[in-house]
């Protein structure tokens, strides 16, 4: 069994529980299989895209997700990146990890991995994560 685990990044660090300030990151990871990815910015604007699969692929349920704008996800992030660190980011280079929204197979083997690559992109520390020696199965 993977990684069940939610993350914030505010106020310059990750912690497991709630965001502190905004702008905000929420990290929701499902069975290391993928993450939902909640952003919000100062003015409250935000957005909401997935890391891996869209859960209505991962669950071959339809109606488990609503289909997800990509392209606009991926400028929303690259704007909150902006306010939140002060990374330029171009969102043609935020796009290519977000899931597919045809449901094609994703590059890497664990979500984990495209929350690293998603977190060094914007310029955030990395986050620290449990082992299973930590006990995060279940």
């Amino acid at each position: 069994m993977g990684l069940f685990r939610k993350f914030a990044y505010s106020d310059g660090r990750w912690s497991r529980g709630g965001p502190t300030a905004v702008p905000f990151l929420l990290v929701d990871v499902h069975d290391s299989g993928f993450a939902t990815v909640d952003h919000r910015r100062a003015d409250a604007s935000g957005g909401r895209f997935f890391l891996r699969y869209e859960p209505r692929f991962y669950f071959a349920e339809v109606d488990a997700s609503d289909p997800v704008d990509v392209d606009a996800e991926a400028e929303g992030f690259a704007a909150w990146a902006k306010e939140a660190t002060g990374a330029e980011l171009d969102p043609a280079d935020v796009r290519p990890l977000l899931a597919s929204p045809t449901g094609m197979p994703p590059t890497d083997e664990s979500v984990e991995l495209t929350v690293d690559r998603l977190a060094a992109l914007a310029g955030l520390p990395p986050l620290e994560w449990p082992t299973e020696a930590d006990g995060y199965a279940g």
